[in-house]
């Protein structure tokens, strides 16, 4: 049986429809000016065109708004797995991100603590260097420092 199409119009109306033509054979198919005297075309091979009833058209209705459906349920499968795809890489790319952010202030911090720690010790020393006798600890921690009006001397040995 050939497949039935239904325009618009006819199913909307709920009209009778009518199924498609088979084609001629290449025999029936030329022109009668072209055919042999008296050779007519196979009637076998051009079937009546047959009524289709109304709820025919109905069923065939239904076929196609549930194909419709179909088609409409498929395509918003495809738009939620486009965006649960799209929802996992972004949620891939933040975690990385993420990762690396924590990494770099782990670093940071590990700065921070040794800076902290010189800084600290140079709070301690100027601390000491000013208070009382703060010159005699300079000095003493200094002790190859020369004196003012002092030479110093270096002996070398002459090498022969």
């Amino acid at each position: 049986m050939p497949p039935l199409h239904p325009s618009s119009y006819q199913a909307r109306q709920n009209l009778p429809l009518r199924r498609e033509r088979k084609p001629l054979s290449a025999a029936d198919s030329r022109p009668a000016s072209l055919r042999k005297p008296g050779s007519l075309p196979n009637p076998a091979s051009q079937p009546d065109p047959q009524i289709i009833t109304g709820g025919e058209a109905a069923a065939l209705q239904a076929l196609s708004s549930e194909r419709q459906e179909l088609l409409c349920s498929l395509i918003g499968l495809a738009l939620k797995v486009g965006l649960v795809v799209v929802a996992g890489v972004s949620l891939v790319r933040l975690a990385t991100a993420y990762q690396e952010r924590m990494e770099r202030q782990g670093e940071l911090s590990a700065v921070l603590g040794l800076e902290q720690a010189k800084l600290s010790k140079a709070r301690e020393r100027f601390d000491h260097l000013f208070m009382v006798e703060g010159e005699q600890r300079l000095i003493r921690e200094q002790n190859q420092w020369i004196a003012p009006n002092r030479l110093r001397v270096v002996w070398q040995q002459a090498t022969p």
